[in-house]
């Protein structure tokens, strides 16, 4: 398990590869893909900085999908002190900057936070001045590629953000998604993603998926791309009390894994998933 959690702070930027902003330009600051041997992974639903420790908060604190609230700050500043110790974040239940969120693009704001160099925001559902759900990513090291994609399902405002490192001819491929709810969603929205990602040999799929490790494996379109989980048991929700595997890292088997487990800092409903990978040997002379 993930419970050395230290206390320091840094500052932060985005790059969508052809629109950058922050700090400093894309090609300027963050380390080299080349220098890494390998990459501390997490995603976190931050369930747009709500703090939720019990069920009567989903009533008594609902309240805070709507309005601003003081301790929203707060748990942005305590979830940008985990997120110092990670490579690349995979963020879901953020918002890019709305009446809730006191007009802080919550991407943003953890990526400066947390000394990240580039990141990016996926606007899912768009309610103006209400709300802006997104997913998000965040990364220390620069990116080859960055796209978006809308994942097919009945109801709207479900997306995926897809990340290229390395090398165009055989990249490193994350793929950062929060899935629907049901399974016959799930399956459409799985069997989009692998056909963007079937072609490569070294992908990482991390995210809210909404369901087990063990159906994602076998019984949806991934079956057949011989992916890997966290060893063990991961469960992640509810944070106070978790009995539920729906956030995933699941990588290729290519890729070693060094180190992986739930985080335990409960500042969410979700608890944070992380993942240690070590690149294959001959990667950076492929």
């Amino acid at each position: 398990m993930y419970r050395e959690i230290k206390s320091r702070i840094s500052n932060f930027r985005r790059s969508d590869i052809t629109k950058v902003r922050g700090l400093c330009s894309g090609l300027e600051c963050g380390a080299s893909f080349e220098s890494k041997n390998h990459i501390r992974l997490l995603t976190f639903n931050i369930q747009v900085g709500i703090s939720t420790s019990s069920y009567r908060h989903y009533l008594t604190r609902s309240w805070q999908h709507f309005l601003p609230h003081r301790a929203r700050t707060e748990n942005l500043n305590k979830i940008s002190m985990l997120l110092q110790h990670y490579d690349a974040v995979a963020l879901q239940e953020v918002d890019g900057g709305s009446i809730r969120s006191g007009f802080v693009n919550q991407v943003q704001y953890l990526a400066e936070a947390g000394g990240f160099p580039f990141w990016y925001q996926q606007l899912n559902r768009d309610l103006g001045s209400v709300a802006q759900h997104s997913n998000g990513f965040l990364s220390r090291i620069r990116p080859l590629s960055v796209d978006e994609y809308r994942l097919p399902g009945i109801i709207p405002g479900r997306g995926a953000i897809v990340i290229k490192y390395g090398a165009e001819q055989d990249p490193l491929v994350v793929v950062v998604m929060h899935l629907s709810l049901s399974s016959k969603a799930q399956n459409k929205q799985l069997g989009f993603i692998k056909e963007i990602i079937s072609e490569y040999r070294h992908v990482v799929l991390m995210g809210d998926m909404n369901t087990h490790a063990e159906r994602l494996l076998q019984g949806s379109p991934l079956r057949e791309l011989d992916l890997v989980s966290l060893p063990g048991s991961a469960h992640s929700f509810p944070s106070w009390r978790p009995g539920k595997a729906l956030d995933h890292i699941l990588v290729s088997p290519t890729l070693k894994i060094l180190k992986a487990g739930v985080v335990m800092y409960p500042v969410s409903d979700h608890l944070p998933v992380g993942l240690d990978i070590m690149l294959p040997d001959n990667y950076e002379s492929n």
